[in-house]
């Protein structure tokens, strides 16, 4: 009897149930190239363990995100013997957790009674599409917190008396801006730092070591420069409105030079579907100059009336 133990052979159902792919999807996979041909044995197609290895590793790749035809890219080059550990370990360190903070669970009861005691499907369904909640296959009555911090500040808002739909309006805002931040902070590092090692498709495994060495030491600063200026301009606005509320911010200088002013992006989209992009500018200035003056008016009016009803008392 051998020394060594056989290797495991497979039907094609087999493969799907072990793979947890569908037959459909293997033979998808053979056709795109992505999966070696099986061995013919009489009128069956016999699979092995090289089989199995290969589609647990589409899978992974695939719910990282990449695509069919990088995918392809990469197993080509593994095949070629140019070697994917370095490629593997990139995709590992860039997928892994951008975050500390640690997933935690919740039941209805415990989320209702956050939020006022009083159930709201309706929010609990929006939370969802936001991602802020997560369905436990199962179970209805309890949902994954992928942030409990996120969460936390949502409650204090409500308790502060914030309406649930102004929440939620407020974070779909803040995550297209926070988006957008993200994307440029890639966009930036990806032009001076990553594509020297990036250059190749796929990368060389060295190249891809060394970057994802690099995606370990950058990982934190994203996150760094957004906590600093962020505080930054809380400072800055929040003394600004402090003032305004209590009448003793000066009057700015008029200096004739336009400013830049930030508009939500749901505004700025609501204009320009008004009366078109070419116009958007345009029509804030006017709307603005208008609303200046309605106020004007009214406390011109409001003044008037004050000082007719001081002049009749006796």
């Amino acid at each position: 009897m051998s020394g060594q133990q056989a290797e495991a052979e497979y039907r094609i159902e087999d493969l799907a149930h072990r793979s947890g792919a569908t037959v459909r999807t293997i033979r998808a996979y053979q056709d795109r190239g992505l999966l070696p041909r099986p061995e013919r044995r009489g009128r069956a197609n016999v699979y092995g363990d090289a089989h199995l290895a290969r589609l647990r590793q589409i899978a992974d790749l695939l719910d990282r995100g990449y695509t069919l035809a990088s995918i392809k890219e990469l197993l080509e080059a593994w095949d070629a013997g140019r070697g994917l550990g370095g490629v593997l370990g990139l995709v590992a360190e860039v997928g892994g957790p951008w975050t500390d903070e640690e997933s935690a669970r919740i039941t209805r009861a415990e989320l209702d009674e956050r939020f006022g005691g009083r159930p709201d499907d309706a929010a609990v369904a929006e939370a969802v599409e936001l991602g802020v909640l997560e369905r436990v296959p199962g179970r209805d009555d309890e949902f994954l917190v992928p942030s409990p911090q996120e969460l936390a500040v949502a409650a204090e808002l409500y308790a502060a008396g914030v309406p649930l739909k102004a929440i939620s309006g407020h974070l779909w805002e803040l995550r297209g801006q926070v988006e957008h931040i993200a994307a440029r902070f890639l966009e930036f590092t990806t032009e001076h730092v990553f594509a020297r090692y990036l250059g190749h498709r796929p990368p060389t495994d060295s190249d891809a070591a060394e970057a994802a060495a690099l995606v370990r030491r950058l990982r934190p600063l994203a996150q760094q420069s957004v906590d600093a200026e962020l505080a930054r301009a809380m400072r800055l606005f929040a003394t600004r409105h402090l003032q305004q509320h209590l009448g003793s911010a000066p009057a700015p200088e008029p200096d004739g030079q336009p400013r830049a002013l930030a508009l939500p992006a749901g505004t700025i989209a609501a204009v320009q579907a008004l009366v078109g992009a070419e116009n958007a500018s345009a029509f804030v200035v006017a709307a603005t100059e208008r609303e200046l003056q309605a106020r004007t008016l009214d406390a011109l009016s409001s003044r008037r009336l004050n000082r007719a009803n001081v002049d009749e008392l006796p």
